[in-house]
């Protein structure tokens, strides 16, 4: 690219000075051809004043002042008798001295002659001859010819100079721009193009930034959801494992039931897996009334083998109408049981309640006092194993509208909130975290 402004630039100073240039030089050779005539004319009238009166006495008048042009004084015969010329008049003077000729001139043997007649009333005295030669003249023009050439050359190579920092000044930011979407073809989304002060190139080193900011941001939730979505369906593989492993130790059971439960808990891990990719393309499904007892009893069947010997309550206290996708609800709630049997102790208890405005889903079990810790903090700042679930499952909660919150520390009780809707054609009411908050009622009835 620089060599190609370089050349351009270049290229047309040439053709600007050549167009100029040309009829300069035409009208210098007029100019200095016409002086000519104009400083012959001078001498010659010059002289003549001089030398008449010398000329109408008879006598030799002095040798006359030579300058540029050459002076000499012819008498009436045509013969020199001061001055420089040739000896006897040549064809300029003799058209002079032999007719009423004010004045003649023309080209004599490598000279320019002029001639002008010296008058003593109506006798012609003498004949006064001016000449320069046209080395003179060629001299004249060449030297005006060769500043000329010199102006321009001079201008051209102000015009390479210029343009060789125009070229750096607008090909500098290009290169620096290709660099950058260079290392972001490689993958460094860090990539950034320095503004370079021209509108035109930092408008597309800008869309530039976006673009890769914008890939940056797609990849890096790509990624995490992808780390989130394998810690998530972990969840119903270890059920079916435990469920495999429990056939495997009671060979005198039934086999078709623990292949009965085997397949229903496959089917649930499809339905995870269905649910985490819809959900990570954003394709929900509308926000039709959620059906909460479909969502526990999914729940329900889950638990179960994950929880042999511990216990599962859920429990159902008059919950509002929700608007919200099932998908979503359903692993924030496998997340939580998840966290639950992991880190927690004794029976876990789920309560479906009324919060005020808001359906609240609580998920209690006896795990070690949380304190002040964030559990939704990354790993090194949270005890072994919180985090990406619940980081999963709160980004899920909030996507629908709603909150997922730490409501107790001990026991360790995580809550649920979904925005409830008297009317489902309308939106959401609210949620008010004071009201959704509020602990459960101590005598729930419990669900079957």
């Amino acid at each position: 690219m620089r060599r190609r402004i370089v050349t351009l630039t270049v290229l047309a100073a040439v053709v600007a000075t050549v167009l100029f240039g040309l009829p300069l030089a035409v009208a210098a050779l007029w100019y200095f051809r016409e002086n000519t005539g104009s400083e012959l004319e001078r001498a010659a009238d010059g002289t003549a004043l001089e030398v008449s009166d010398a000329l109408a006495a008879g006598r030799v008048p002095r040798q006359p002042v030579q300058g540029s042009a050459t002076v000499g004084i012819y008498d009436p015969q045509g013969s020199l008798v001061s001055g420089t010329g040739p000896d006897t008049a040549d064809a300029v003077v003799s058209q002079v001295s032999g007719a009423d000729v004010d004045v003649a001139s023309g080209p004599v043997d490598g000279e320019d002659v002029l001639a002008v007649p010296v008058m003593d009333g109506a006798r012609l005295a003498g004949v006064v001859r001016a000449a320069m030669p046209h080395t003179v003249l060629l001299r004249r023009v060449g030297l005006t010819w060769l500043g000329m050439t010199g102006f321009g050359v001079a201008a051209v190579a102000a015009s390479w100079l210029i343009a060789r920092r125009i070229a750096a000044r607008l090909s500098s930011p290009l290169e620096e721009l290709s660099s950058a979407a260079t290392r972001l073809g490689d993958g460094d989304f860090t990539a950034r193009s320095p503004r370079a002060g021209i509108a035109e190139i930092d408008r597309v080193g800008a869309a530039l930034d976006v673009t890769a900011e914008r890939i940056g941001e797609t990849l890096d939730r790509e990624r995490a959801f992808s780390a989130e979505a394998s810690h998530q369906l972990r969840t119903p593989l270890a059920g079916l494992r435990l469920q495999l492993e429990a056939a495997l130790e009671t060979p005198g059971l039934d086999p078709y039931a623990a292949i009965r439960a085997g397949i229903d808990s496959a089917d649930r891990l499809e339905r995870t897996i269905d649910d985490l990719l819809a959900l990570s393309r954003e394709r929900r499904t509308p926000r039709a009334e959620l059906d909460l007892d479909a969502v526990l009893a999914e729940l329900r069947e889950a638990g179960a083998p994950l929880l042999d010997g511990c216990g599962l309550r859920v429990e159902v206290q008059d919950p509002p109408t929700v608007r919200a996708s099932a998908a979503a609800v359903r692993q924030v709630l496998a997340v939580l049981l998840e966290n639950a049997t992991t880190h927690g102790r004794g029976p876990v208890t789920v309560v479906a309640r009324d919060a005020g405005g808001a359906l609240a889903i609580d998920v209690a079990d006896d795990g070690p006092d949380l304190g002040d810790t964030d559990p939704f903090a990354l790993a090194r700042t949270a005890p072994p194993g919180h985090g990406i679930g619940l980081r999963l499952a709160r980004s899920l909660a909030e996507a629908e509208g709603g909150r997922l919150r730490l409501s107790s520390p001990h026991p360790p009780t995580f809550t649920l909130l979904l925005p409830a809707s008297d009317d489902p054609a309308e939106p959401a009411a609210p949620v008010r975290p004071a009201e959704a908050l509020r602990p459960a009622d101590p005598s729930p009835a419990v669900a079957e």
